[in-house]
């Protein structure tokens, strides 16, 4: 998961937030082709009994300035699925109480080979959005009062299916079942072993895969590749 999301809020975009039952949207979905890590997205959280859109910090670790907040010097886009029941760790205890969903339309990958970039793709789902599993976090400014929200992704290991697009990694994609959804945004589910099957990879929902020039202009240089659902 290589930090960027399309998050274009279309038609497909708007039935699935739809089905989320939303009680109340506290900021508008953001509508961005390219959005990258440490700009601010849309999460979906529960907060007691009320599921809310709210916006986010995508970097789960935030450091206090001035009169604001500003991303953490320790890269935190993402968690690893292995970190998660790692005491200490940063999403060790978001895991257990502050679960978040992150709804896109796709997301990015960059394959690095000897740290320089060989290919990009963008991949997205081929009807609908995407269901992305993360962890949010509440920040509360010393001295202004402000309350701040920051998010991940979990990421998991790669799939064998997109082992040629990205071979370290991959996102966490829930599978679109409304019970799942709900246990997972239950901050009063901790019985965290309810979710170890959601952390072997697995592609719930068909994929997109578009190998583009570079992220900033998402030129498709090639022929797009459909990834089948599992």
């Amino acid at each position: 998961m290589c930090g960027r999301f399309n998050s274009t809020f279309d038609s497909g975009m708007k039935k699935l937030y739809t089905s989320l039952k939303i009680h109340e949207i506290i900021d508008i979905p953001i509508d961005r082709r390219f959005v990258k890590a440490a700009d601010t997205v849309s999460i979906v959280r529960n907060v007691g009994e009320q599921r809310r859109v709210e916006n986010a910090t995508w970097w789960l670790l935030l450091d206090q300035a001035d009169n604001d907040f500003k991303p953490s010097r320790y890269t935190s886009f993402n968690t690893r699925y292995d970190k998660l029941n790692t005491p200490g760790s940063a999403g060790y205890e978001a895991y257990r109480s502050s679960r978040c969903i992150i709804a896109v339309k796709g997301f990015g990958e960059t394959e690095f080979v000897n740290k320089k970039p060989v290919h990009y793709f963008d991949l997205e789902a081929a009807s609908g959005g995407i269901i992305l599993g993360g962890l949010c976090r509440e920040w509360q400014h010393q001295s202004t009062g402000e309350i701040k929200l920051s998010c991940s992704v979990i990421t998991l290991p790669p799939h064998e299916k997109l082992k040629h697009i990205h071979s370290k990694a991959m996102p966490l994609m829930l599978p679109q079942e409304s019970s799942l959804i709900d246990q997972w945004l239950n901050p009063r589910v901790n019985e965290i072993e309810l979710f170890n099957s959601l952390l072997i990879p697995y592609i719930p929902q068909t994929l997109i895969a578009h190998q583009i020039d570079k992220p900033m202009t998402h030129q498709v240089i090639a022929k797009s590749q459909t990834i089948n659902r599992d």
